[in-house]
């Protein structure tokens, strides 16, 4: 098995496997012996359906091999977040509580990515129920970056990001509530991107939480791109899902000229030396194509993210606080914490985390006016301990304590910013051999002006 093959990028699967040097199968089979491999020490997979991806491997080569293939992704690996749902397949969220669940509906982009023709050869690891930026649960273990098997993969699609940089798969879905998709595309040197809200459809009830937003994550931007157009647009489930479908173009012009601001902090964030000076050297790299960079002072202060995860602590911990008193022993000690942290939460709280998300974007609004898109650390630290705990863990950055759950991450801020568009780049390593990214935070609704930007930096920087 080559490296190369497991490597290669999804858009260049698919024609591989329309001009026939290629099969479905060869490709299937190298990223499961890839995942049989890994799967002790990564462990980024969940359940896996390996048989039953074979068998659908072989149709999806009858087809090619007529040239009639069923949608634009037959016969291509794409792990599902576990999750979301596949109508007849398990689904444990990554919980002892739901371990096993059969669903018996399909979640809406699931449902588009299985109509093009994709192989869901297995579904990727998550921490319980999705609350926290690092992935490990008591149903599965501990996932690790495949980079550096000491630290996290990021969360909470920690397993999707570490199965591409694995190469057990070709694309992958995230969800992102704050900070989901872009923590572990930073931790992990892949692609991730939150596109804005509403412009992807998910289930009801968070598909009404305007923090909350599925997409995808990929090894390049043009694959990022190209299941992006799949999962977008309306759908009949989802009341907030927008119309019309935007699809972004593969391709995009030179951004010379371009202003682009650029914050290392964000106002108030510790951020690490490595960190810092990767995304010092991205600013260089946009600079020698054309745009004009400047450092800005973004005007946030600590309250933002404290705002932050007061939401998330009323919505997010109060749907979970729903198990505490049947299914409490079950838990992870960090969603345990979570849920209990939510029942002192009061509608008072809740209101105060809007009103500072509206005053922080009476700041951002205006300078994305006078700028293209701003750029900034995805991740203040390239990584955590794969596994840290954010309930029972402390964390200093710099030698200053920060909050041990969202401190070391740069994410949560766009989350509440939900309309802005943020896709998440590599911006190279950390001397611990972690990845670092930069995030391009586009205008509200732009979502093609983000991906121009990353297009244009990963051309001249090249994939890892």
């Amino acid at each position: 098995m080559s490296d190369d093959l497991l490597y290669i990028t999804a858009t260049e699967a698919l024609q591989r496997f329309a001009d026939k040097s290629l099969s479905p199968l060869e490709l299937l089979d190298a990223q499961i012996a890839r995942a049989e491999a890994t799967a002790k020490t990564v462990n980024a997979f969940t359940y896996t359906h390996f048989d039953e991806a074979r068998e659908l491997a072989e149709a999806a080569e009858a087809r090619w091999a007529k040239s009639e293939p069923m949608g634009c992704l037959d016969g291509l690996p794409v792990a599902i977040k576990d999750e979301s749902y596949i109508a007849g397949k398990p689904t444990s969220g990554g919980s002892l509580i739901t371990k096993d669940t059969i669903a018996e509906t399909t979640t809406p982009i699931n449902e588009r990515i299985l109509a093009e023709g994709a192989i869901v050869h297995a579904r990727t690891a998550t921490p319980e129920f999705s609350c926290a930026g690092v992935t490990w649960s008591r149903a599965w273990g501990v996932t690790r970056n495949p980079w550096n098997l000491e630290k996290t993969p990021g969360g909470s699609s920690g397993g999707t990001a570490a199965a591409l940089a694995l190469g057990s798969t070709s694309l992958g879905t995230g969800s992102d509530i704050g900070g989901s998709i872009r923590i572990p595309a930073s931790c992990c040197g892949v692609v991730g991107f939150k596109p804005s809200y509403g412009r992807n459809p998910d289930d009801p009830p968070f598909n009404l939480d305007f923090y909350c937003h599925t997409g995808p994550l990929a090894r390049s931007v043009q694959d990022a791109i190209l299941l992006q157009n799949i999962m977008c647009g309306p759908h009949p489930h989802d009341i907030a899902s927008l119309r019309p479908k935007l699809t972004l173009p593969a391709e995009y012009e030179s951004i010379k000229g371009w202003k682009i601001a650029l914050s290392m902090d964000l106002g108030s964030f510790e951020v690490d030396e490595d960190v810092r000076r990767n995304t010092l050297a991205v600013a260089e790299l946009l600079r020698s194509l054309g745009a004009t960079v400047d450092q800005v002072e973004i005007g946030w202060r600590p309250e933002v993210l404290e705002a932050g995860i007061t939401y998330l602590t009323h919505l997010f911990g109060g749907a979970l606080s729903n198990e505490l008193e049947e299914n409490g022993d079950q838990m992870t000690t960090y969603c345990r914490r979570f849920a209990e942290d939510s029942q002192s939460s009061t509608a008072q709280d809740f209101v105060h985390s809007l009103e500072v998300a509206g005053e922080a974007y009476i700041k951002l609004g205006p300078l994305l006016d006078r700028y293209d898109c701003l750029i900034c650390p995805t991740n203040a630290l390239p990584a955590v301990a794969a596994d840290f705990d954010p309930s029972q863990d402390l964390l200093e950055i710099n030698g200053t304590r920060v909050n041990a759950a969202l401190g070391w991450v740069m994410t949560t801020p766009f989350n509440m910013m939900s309309r802005c568009p943020v896709v998440s780049v590599p911006s190279g390593f950390a001397s611990n051999g972690v990845p670092t990214g930069l995030q391009i935070v586009a205008p509200t609704y732009r979502d093609e002006i983000a991906m121009e930007a990353a297009i244009a930096f990963e051309s001249a920087a090249g994939r890892w």
